[in-house]
């Protein structure tokens, strides 16, 4: 059935799947918010200004409880917001229902990903894709630079995916990046929170509500040791797993040794081990031919990014291989050859947010105090030229202010230097705060 795009009385724009749901979504959103101080604490502090009086924000994340609270949260201090979910699993129904009739405009639906080329309607069957390809075809075949046209009122971007910055970094070297951005991602309150604890929560949690599976005394291999890794390699441990970890990194792999964890390559394991999870953010990790290889029922997921990690097409088109759904987003591909089938989750898309609720609210609102701090300082100096066409990260002070809007929830009195013991350990830094190797 066709989602339609409709308008609230308000005349806010949106395009959900169910609006029925926005009472259940209301009281799911009250439950987050106090589990979310520092986006709380952002609506006190400055609400009452209207700082984003006059910013039009749009935003592309998993359409989320607490992706909902972070949009409120902007609306309340002046923001007139639109969404679009960036992934077609992870939208919950009912927070896109609340926040479209509430707060802001929604379109909880996959984003196209533009090739850079005049887009085929004709080039997919469904009508929604052929909707917006047509409206995109027709606004370039008018003003072929409509698009780039944008970036003059742009005033930047916040980004907040390790993958997401590599590729602004990227840009900003090439010369190709056309407005300011920051770098949430390498805030300590963002990667060592979201990516870490996030993960080491959410990863066992999306494994077992799929599969029901017993994690302890399974054979768990994590590809990739870096912060996410980190996370999901504690949890299978934690769990009772033998985990064995892959990685390119000389560093993380003997960070990885001294927690105990054995360092392997997959093709030494794959044929052994009960559970595979991606974590890398780069693409073609597991391959079908390691697929084919594993023992009957392995699972395997991604918890990375995107869904490249994973060889989907490779998988989809192997010739005889039979496809059972056996819950959605929890698939047996059973290969011709042996009859044994592997169970793969959210068809290799983020495991945690298809398979499970996502991260919990709390290290969400570390993430997204991050998001709002480094909206209102992009839009607060949007006329001073403070930031130019690069890449910034957040300073160390806004980073601490970030963790100190979280300490009271949890009960936690910090302890204060007298002012010898704070001139003793205060040692110059030369030049701007650099955040350290975030990876390590």
């Amino acid at each position: 059935m066709a989602l339609l795009v409709e308008k609230t009385s308000s005349g806010r724009e949106y395009k959900v799947k169910d609006m029925s749901q926005a009472d259940f979504g209301r009281l799911e959103l009250e439950l987050a918010e106090v589990e979310m101080p520092g986006l709380m604490a952002c609506r006190t502090e400055f609400g009452p200004s209207q700082p984003f009086k006059g910013a039009r924000i749009t935003g592309s994340l998993h359409m989320t409880i607490q992706t909902a609270v972070l949009i409120e949260t902007l609306t309340a201090l002046g923001a007139e917001v639109r969404w679009c979910s960036c992934n077609i699993f992870s939208t919950q129904d009912h927070a896109a229902a609340a926040i479209a009739r509430d707060s802001a405009g929604v379109k909880a639906e996959e984003i196209f990903e533009k090739t850079g080329q005049v887009p085929d309607p004709t080039s997919t069957d469904n009508p929604e894709f052929q909707i917006v390809l047509s409206i995109i075809k027709e606004g370039l075949q008018v003003d072929p630079k409509k698009y780039h046209k944008m970036k003059e009122r742009l005033v930047g971007v916040s980004e907040e995916t390790t993958t997401g910055v590599k590729r602004l970094y990227q840009m900003q070297q090439n010369g190709t990046l056309l407005f300011p951005a920051i770098n949430v991602n390498d805030s300590v309150t963002k990667s060592k929170f979201d990516n870490l604890y996030g993960c080491r929560h959410s990863l066992p949690d999306g494994l077992m509500r799929a599969t029901d599976v017993m994690i302890a005394g399974k054979v768990a291999v994590i590809c990739g040791y870096g912060d996410v890794g980190k996370g999901c390699a504690a949890a299978m441990k934690t769990a009772g797993a033998r985990v064995i970890v892959t990685e390119i990194d000389p560093i993380c792999a003997l960070q990885a040794l001294m927690e105990g964890l054995q360092v392997l390559t997959l093709e030494d394991v794959v044929s052994e081990a009960d559970i595979f999870v991606t974590t890398t953010g780069n693409k073609d990790i597991i391959m079908v031919d390691h697929m084919r290889k594993m023992k009957n029922n392995a699972i395997v997921c991604n918890i990375g990014h995107f869904d490249n990690e994973i060889d989907m097409l490779g998988l989809e088109t192997y010739p005889g291989v039979k496809r059972i759904t056996i819950k959605p987003q929890t698939d047996r591909w059973v290969f011709p050859e042996t009859k044994a089938g592997i169970i793969v989750l959210a068809e290799g898309r983020l495991m945690n947010l298809g398979c499970a609720t996502g991260h919990p609210s709390f290290v969400m609102s570390c993430s997204f105090t991050n998001q709002v701090i480094a909206q209102l300082e992009l839009w607060n100096e949007k006329a001073s030229g403070k930031y130019e066409k690069k890449v910034y990260v957040l300073p160390k002070h806004l980073d601490e202010k970030v963790a100190l809007l979280h300490l009271g929830k949890l009960g936690a009195r910090l302890t204060k230097l007298s002012k010898d013991q704070s001139d003793y350990v205060s040692i110059p830094i030369e030049g701007p705060y650099k955040p350290p190797h975030y990876r390590y």
